[in-house]
This record gives structure tokens, C-alpha cells and sequence, in this order.
């Protein structure tokens, strides 16, 4: 059997956790295979964890600087883990590794605050020059970082920033489209995103006070600086809905839902096109498209898209949308 690449990317972690639960165990147990705990050596623990867990990311994963990102993200986990696993009595080493672990979480700190740095002054660039945001956003980070799920987390992570902060500089029109639909006034999907906004915005300092005083002043900040990217996320989504289109080609729809990644579907895949009045319910063969109300556009597909057999989206205008699609799909199939 062929492992996919994203199963085989999840290895090395799987197999951190299934070794340190093992040697936890070990440790912790007082019997004959560990010599009735005078065999409690730390480098048992060392070798699986800080060895054979980072080697495994290179065998497991393509891109090799996600290979090299994932293998100290775990070699700090190992150590942390250790920290707990290993008995106090039987550490020589571990000391020395406790005190590391903090030197190379500041090495990727700091990777990852140049990385970003970058990324957004070439966004910014592009967004200047007037391009398609998508591909500001796209093009910097996979020439930094190429595919895998590293690249599509920062990607995502990056599309927050960008309409967190720039949102003023993105026009729908600069996205590539011939034809683009809006999505953000049905069923006042944009109103009630700023309720949530304000909501947060009043609520958290509130929140902050009865935490700090009822509970501890370290969960209190702990809960306010969720509260806080929680509140970026929500701005950016709701800055995005009415700037990302759902944008049609020649040959393709291209469908932008807030911050979503956006869903490119070839015109001549689609089987059929038609208006939607019931309640979808949730399936891996369903992708839907909606922040409130029912989905008003069904879209089947000839071929499934992954597990995607039919889309649903919940559009503007879906009168217009369906004509427009339907045009475009018979031209397609001539």
C-alpha cells in the first residue's frame, strides 16, 4: 500500500508520540525489563525522540526545508517531552538539552519573523502594482517555502495579515476574472460578522478584569491575547468578504469565500447548475460556501474534485450567477 504525502508527513510526529508513551511506561514501571528501575537510562529516550524522530522527517517529507522545520519543531517537543518522561535522578544530559530547546525555538522565532518580514514587503509590492492578491499572497511564500502543509498554514496565515492591514489597498477588480459575484450582503452575511466584532471588542476587557481577579492574572492575559488574534481574524474575514469575488473564466470558476483558500472548478466539470432552497447538511462529498441562510446555488460535478462531489454557495445575485455560468459551460461544451 502507497502512503499519500500528507499521511506519510504525520510519521514522524505519530511516532514521537508513540515512543514517548512507550518509554514513559518504561520509566515508570519498577520490574525485570528495566532491571527494577536501575535501567532507567535517559539515552533510551534520547535516541528515539532526538534521533530517529528528526531523520524520519526527512524520509517522510519531500520539501526538505519542511523536512528541516518539522525535524526541530520535534527535537523541542522531544525535549520538553523528556523533561517530563525521564526520572529526575537518571538526567545528565537532559539538563544541558532543556536549556537548548530555548535557544532553538528563538532560532525559528526568528526564522519565521524574517520569513513573514519578506513576505509581506513583497505583498505589499504587488498589491502596489496592482496584480492579483491571491498571487501576491501565493507566489512569495511558495517561492520561500514551495507546497506542503507549512506553506498553506503561512499562506492562510499570511491572507489574515493581508486584510488585517491592507485591506484598503485590495480592489475586487485586480483579482483575474472576467465576470465577478459578490457574496457579502446575502442574508446580511457582513453585518452580522461586525455584531461579532463589536461583541469582542466590548466583551473583552470585561472578560480580562473578572479573569484576572476571579481566576489568575496569567490566564487572564493568556484568554485576552486569544481574544485578541480571534479579533484580527474577524476583521480580516469580514474586510475580505466584500473584496474576495467569486470570479468566472473562460474555462474555470474560482470561488473566494472570505479568507477560505480559493476552489478552482474547470466549466467542464460541472454536470449541473441550479437554484438551492433546501437545508445541505454536512458530508465529506459536500463542500459548502455560506455564512448564513441556506445556499442558494447547487453545483454538481462530472468528476469528483478529492472526496467533492457537488458545491454549494450562497451568492448575491444567484439568478444572475446561474445564467452567467450556464453561458459560459455551454460555450465550453461547443
Amino acid at each position: 500500500m502507497v502512503l499519500s504525502a500528507s499521511v506519510k508527513s504525520k510519521i514522524p510526529l505519530l511516532f514521537l508520540v508513540c515512543v514517548s508513551v512507550w518509554w514513559a511506561f518504561y520509566y515508570q514501571s519498577n520490574g525485570p525489563f528495566n532491571d527494577y528501575g536501575r535501567a532507567n537510562f535517559e539515552w533510551l529516550y534520547l535516541l528515539d525522540a532526538l534521533v530517529v524522530a528528526p531523520l524520519l522527517c526527512f524520509f517522510c517529507i519531500k520539501e526538505k526545508k519542511d523536512a528541516l522545520i518539522k525535524a526541530l519543531a520535534l527535537i523541542c517537543l522531544g525535549v520538553l517531552f523528556g523533561s517530563f518522561i525521564v526520572p529526575e535522578q537518571n538526567k545528565f544530559i537532559w539538563h544541558h538539552l532543556e536549556q537548548g530547546r530555548y535557544l532553538i525555538v528563538a532560532v525559528m522565532v526568528l526564522f519565521e519573523v524574517v520569513a513573514i518580514a519578506s513576505v509581506i514587503l513583497a505583498i505589499r509590492s504587488a498589491l502596489a502594482q496592482g496584480r492579483d492578491p491571491d498571487l501576491a499572497i501565493d507566489e512569495p511564500i511558495t517561492k520561500l517555502l514551495g507546497g506542503g502543509a507549512i506553506a498553506a498554514l503561512l499562506r492562510f496565515e499570511t491572507r489574515i495579515w493581508t486584510y488585517a492591514l491592507f485591506a484598503s489597498r485590495v480592489d475586487r477588480r485586480q483579482f483575474n476574472g472576467a465576470k465577478h459575484f459578490s457574496y457579502h450582503q446575502k442574508d446580511g452575511a457582513q453585518s452580522n460578522l461586525l455584531g461579532f466584532i463589536l461583541v469582542i471588542v466590548f466583551e473583552a476587557p470585561l472578560m480580562h478584569l473578572l479573569l484576572h481577579y476571579l481566576w489568575s492574572p496569567m490566564a487572564a492575559n493568556i484568554i485576552s491575547l486569544l481574544t485578541l488574534l480571534s479579533l484580527v481574524f474577524f476583521i480580516a474575514e469580514y474586510r475580505a468578504l466584500s473584496r474576495r469575488p467569486i470570479s468566472l473564466n473562460q474555462n474555470a470558476l474560482v470561488i473566494r469565500y472570505g479568507l477560505y483558500s480559493p476552489l478552482v472548478i474547470p466549466l467542464g466539470n460541472m454536470s449541473r447548475v441550479v437554484s438551492n432552497q433546501a437545508f445541505v447538511k454536512r458530508s465529506s462529498q459536500v463542500k459548502r460556501y455560506n455564512y448564513a441562510g441556506i445556499p442558494n446555488v447547487e453545483i454538481s460535478l462530472s468528476e469528483p474534485i478529492g472526496q467533492i462531489e457537488k458545491v454549494y454557495l450562497g451568492v448575491d445575485d444567484p439568478g444572475s450567477f446561474i445564467r452567467a455560468l450556464i453561458v459560459n459551460i455551454s460555450k465550453v461544451d461547443k
